[in-house]
């Protein structure tokens, strides 16, 4: 099993009560093994295994690193910059998992802005 599709799907219904201009600007592509979710092109979360994947901007990293069900992403034994894993446990709640939704379209759109 590449990826969880139940959770994807948890995921997709996070996305659609998003304001529309959000949602109408999110993408699936298979990335990693899995699925991530890409906001205007810019990856915001994703799936690998049941693991949910976030792109979380540099300076929220230590205090996202020190929650509970959170470790560093370390894809091909690598630690990934900007990336986190949340275990299952993690994002237990709908409330849960939109804050993560929230911090990965935080991300994309601090990356969108740079360009």
């Amino acid at each position: 099993m590449a990826y969880n599709e139940q959770f994807a799907q948890r995921i997709r219904a996070s996305f659609e009560i998003q304001p529309q201009a959000v949602r109408s600007n999110i993408t699936e592509k298979k990335m990693f093994g899995g699925i991530a979710f890409l906001y205007h092109g810019k990856m915001t979360v994703g799936i690998i295994k049941d693991n949910l994947m976030v792109r979380v901007i540099s300076n929220k990293m230590e205090g996202v690193l020190s929650s509970e069900h959170v470790r560093l992403m370390d894809f091909a034994k690598r630690p990934m910059k900007e990336f986190v894993y949340v275990s299952h446990e993690g994002i237990a709640t709908e409330e849960q998992l939109l804050n993560y939704i929230e911090l990965g379209l935080e991300h994309a759109k601090q990356k969108l802005n740079e360009l």
